[in-house]
């Protein structure tokens, strides 16, 4: 998750065609939608342009929109937990709740929901990213929980390299680019020019293990203060 205007960490997602979402409204007659003011706004499948869009969409398919309302941060549950409190009526009136927002968002919608209506997905979540300066997703961080950035100059090689090797290239990069797509910079010839130009190339001699993939078993619960969330 990531907060608009002052981190650019970003979950990145795409919504859902509207043939899927009308498939998944069979039968759901009167439909409240929630969006996102933070990722999804920015991936433009969630803030209140798409929300507002969503809801003509759903009206020309014969649907009923109860409601609708954007919370700043979807998948923070103070939030959620406000705008369904001023949104108690029209949440009584839904047969269900679509969410424009990635998939904690729309978790954190269900925790939330003390009705026990149907709380759908109009959004999928494809990955966390950083936006650069010319305003591109770039994926950066796959959450493996054993980072080694440390020893990679901040390049992350699980997520950067196509087959997530540990310890350098393989045999099938040409002229700085991987051989699974032609257009994308080699994750370990951009490590080794930045290790390179800070001089820490005896690195390379350091053979990395195998991943430990007990410490990213899914799910995962970490205890902490979620005030800066909320």
């Amino acid at each position: 998750m990531a907060h608009r205007g002052t981190n650019i960490l970003m979950i990145i997602t795409k919504q859902k065609s509207g043939q899927d979402i009308s498939k998944m409204l069979e039968n759901k007659n009167k439909i409240f939608i929630v969006g996102c003011g933070d990722c999804a706004a920015t991936c433009k499948t969630g803030g209140e342009g798409e929300v507002a869009a969503m809801a003509v969409f759903l009206k020309k398919q014969g649907i009923t929109v109860t409601g609708f309302v954007t919370p700043d941060v979807t998948c923070a549950a103070a939030q959620v937990k406000a705008a369904f409190a001023k949104n108690k009526e029209a949440l009584k009136k839904s047969d269900a709740i679509l969410v424009l927002a990635c998939g904690s968002g729309a978790q954190s919608v269900r925790e939330n929901d003390r009705l026990g209506l149907d709380v759908l997905p109009g959004c999928e979540s494809l990955f966390a990213a950083l936006i650069d300066k010319d305003n591109n997703f770039q994926e950066v961080c796959s959450s493996c929980g054993e980072c080694v950035l440390d020893l990679t100059e901040g390049i992350c090689p699980v997520t950067r390299c196509s087959k997530g090797l540990l310890n350098g290239p393989c045999g099938g990069h040409n002229k700085g680019k991987c051989e699974v797509d032609k257009n994308r910079d080699c994750a370990w010839v951009l490590i080794y020019k930045k290790m390179k130009e800070n001089g820490t190339l005896s690195r390379l001699k350091k053979r990395l293990p195998p991943k430990n993939y007990k410490v990213s078993t899914k799910p995962l619960s970490v205890a902490r203060e979620a005030k800066e969330l909320t």
